[in-house]
């Protein structure tokens, strides 16, 4: 039995700078319909920037949609247009002014599919060189350097709750650790 839901009708419910939304009618399965209330994304980067004795860098940062400041890997929205690598390289320098000479793409994942279309591509960063962060105006952002180790620990205790950041580092930790 095939459970793919057919689109009657989509009406673009919002236009954004960083989303849009929608919501479709939706023919079920058993030939009912339903509403479906759909985040547009352009997608986004993430990144591991690992040092040679194994230090990450990321970044805290407030974020208003859940009111408090979270510990994350840099990531950001990919321009249109614009490749992940490139959008990849961009962030890191912007959010922590590091460039690396070995940009390693890990994989792809969708970040919530129940109700966004976003995808997020995942890179590793190593042979970094540190220069100065040039965030964006609505930015503001502390840089941090932690072992990985201790990331692994702070996942496991749940101390680190942005879903990229536990992806990066669990993906950084296993790769390191083969």
């Amino acid at each position: 039995m095939s459970y793919v839901e057919k689109t009657m009708k989509s009406d673009k419910i919002y236009e954004g700078k960083i989303l849009n939304l929608r919501i479709d009618t939706v023919e079920l399965p058993d030939k009912k319909y339903s509403k479906r209330e759909i985040v547009e994304h352009s997608g986004a980067v993430a990144i591991v920037p690992i040092t040679d004795d194994g230090y990450v860098t990321l970044v805290k940062q407030y974020r208003k949609a859940i009111d408090k400041e979270l510990l994350e890997i840099p990531a950001g929205k990919i321009e249109v247009g614009e490749e992940p690598k490139s959008c990849a390289i961009r962030e890191l320098k912007e959010e922590t002014g590091i460039t690396a000479e070995n940009l390693e793409y890990m994989f792809e994942f969708y970040t919530s599919p129940g109700f966004s279309n976003e995808k997020l591509y995942l890179f590793m960063a190593k042979n970094l060189n540190v220069g100065e962060a040039n965030p964006d105006t609505d930015e503001y952002i502390e840089v941090v350097k932690i072992k990985l180790e201790d990331l692994v620990e702070k996942v496991n205790k749940g101390e680190i709750q942005d879903s990229k950041t536990i992806v990066g580092i669990l993906t950084a930790y296993q790769m390191k650790n083969k």
